[in-house]
């Protein structure tokens, strides 16, 4: 009991199968605290750097805008000429700032999660509808971890804010008695120091989620012992099914082997247990090779395929016991056979070529098997009948 109990607990790190299938549905680590960090921080620097520029742009597109010829009023090409001269002035101005921000926003995620699209992220999650998972999640663990975020984000920016205020009110007071344009740049430049500050606070904030965000994603995808044994069956196959292809295959193989007994010169058998098909093709360099082999019911079929289509039978019980446990099938005989099948062949082929009655008075062969094929040779009912 304790050991099902220890197996059910998600103590193991995740495998990449798990890794890479969790990616695939779109769940990564991903820390939108640094992202918003990455962005307000690239913002500020840039409307720190362009600041006084850009507010002086916009402060004459907006005094040229409000110079409207009174003969223009009536011609609608006119207005319309002005409208989109001023929306290029403006964005030509804010690019920089704009670009440096979309820039931040799409390399921030490299550096947790990194880029990812995927397709199953876009399928309808209706059980998110659920009300009661909604409030699980809302007051679970992750809820409370974005809310203390939100807390932190309050007081850490709220506190920054407060001290940037303090600092920089005689310079904010200073303002009214600048002229427009300088003010306004100088107004530009302070609020991207201030908000260079405040931002600044969240990247504090980022710097302790990013961490927590890749240890929460690895904690939910940890694994139990049972997870991973059922992983490692489909990656390596399922003993049943790797079983059931086992016996596909050699069905097949046997039905293929099967085939070839009709073209076979003889049939060596022994005579019950081994039945072994040999074929030898005249003209062409090579020994011998066995075409079928088989024991016991596969040995049956063997010759009752060979005796319907004509193929010679000849017995020859330690033949047969040494060319199947030496010789696989579309395989040559081995050399120390040679000179046994060339006998059973030469005895074979000239019964062909003679007539019944002279065949009958043929002698027939006693091949002899080696002592190097002694192992192979063993009587199967003797060994029976030992045991």
């Amino acid at each position: 009991m304790a050991e099902s109990e220890s197996g059910a607990e998600k103590s193991l790190e995740p495998t990449e199968k798990r890794i890479t299938e969790a990616r695939e549905r779109g769940e990564v680590a991903r820390s939108r605290e640094l992202g918003s960090a990455a962005v307000t921080i690239v913002t500020s620097a840039s409307l720190l750097l362009v600041g006084g520029g850009l507010g002086r742009t916009l402060a004459g597109l907006v005094r040229d805008s409000l110079r409207v010829d009174p003969g223009q009023l009536d011609d609608p090409a006119a207005m319309v000429n002005a409208f989109g001269h001023a929306c290029l002035t403006a964005l030509a101005a804010t690019g920089p700032v704009l670009g440096a921000s979309v820039a931040a926003a799409v390399v921030s995620p490299l550096v947790v999660g990194g880029w990812i699209f995927s397709p199953q992220a876009l399928v309808p999650d209706f059980s998110r509808l659920d009300p009661i998972s909604g409030f699980g999640r809302l007051f679970g663990s992750r809820g409370l971890v974005e809310l203390g975020k939100a807390l932190l984000k309050i007081v850490v920016v709220g506190s920054l804010a407060l001290l940037v205020t303090r600092q920089m009110m005689g310079h904010m007071l200073s303002l009214g008695t600048l002229p427009v344009e300088v003010g306004i740049g100088r107004a530009a430049s302070m609020l991207g120091q201030a908000f260079l500050y405040m931002s600044c606070g969240l990247l504090i904030i980022a710097a302790v989620d990013a961490p927590y965000q890749w240890w929460s994603y690895r904690e939910r995808l940890r694994m139990t012992r049972e997870e991973v044994r059922e992983e490692m069956k489909e990656s390596d196959g399922r003993p049943e099914v790797k079983a059931k292809i086992r016996q596909l295959r050699q069905r097949y193989a046997k039905q293929r082997m099967m085939q070839k007994v009709p073209s076979a010169d003889v049939v060596v058998t022994n005579p019950t247990h081994f039945a072994v098909a040999l074929k030898y093709e005249a003209g062409k360099a090579g020994a011998p090779r066995v075409v079928a082999k088989g024991r016991d019911l596969v040995a049956a079929e063997i010759r009752r395929i060979a005796l319907e289509n004509g193929v010679p039978l000849f017995e020859a019980p330690a033949l047969a016991r040494a060319i199947y446990g030496t010789t696989e099938i579309d395989h040559e005989i081995p050399r120390g056979l040679y000179v046994a099948v060339a006998q059973v062949l030469s005895y074979v082929f000239q019964l062909k070529s003679l007539t019944p009655h002279r065949a009958a008075r043929l002698r027939r062969p006693a091949p002899e098997v080696g002592e190097e094929f002694a192992k192979y040779t063993a009587d199967p009912d003797d060994e029976e009948r030992r045991t």
